[in-house]
């Protein structure tokens, strides 16, 4: 697999959520203390845009039914999630970023 640039490093601001298109896969970009963390943008637990939903303590909350995933490694935090939700590797590179498609995480 081979890096896929998803945009300028400001598409997703500190503490924030942005969703973007790579190739097809809809993702949800995070950045958390400078460093940038990408999900697969739909909850496993409805059909819901991850990247529709609030950034709170390190977790983001489904808009649909407030479950919450670590935005860093995708586990579920609280219910009614109960599976994970897919993580890809992202990296910044010239000042743009990079997403692998990848899987790091099965999503159940």
């Amino acid at each position: 697999m081979s890096w896929i640039d998803i945009g300028p490093v400001g598409i997703v601001d500190e503490g924030e959520v942005a969703g973007v298109n790579a190739n097809g896969t809809p993702l949800a970009i995070f950045c958390k203390e400078g460093r940038f963390f990408a999900l697969h943008d739909l909850c496993t637990h409805g059909q819901a845009r991850l990247s529709e939903g609030f950034v709170e303590d390190g977790c983001i909350e489904c808009p649909l039914h407030q479950g919450l995933f670590d935005i860093e490694t995708g586990e579920p935090k609280s219910p009614p999630v109960t599976v994970p939700v897919r993580t890809y590797g992202v990296r910044e590179n010239n000042g743009r970023l990079e997403v692998m498609l990848e899987s790091q995480a099965d999503e159940g």
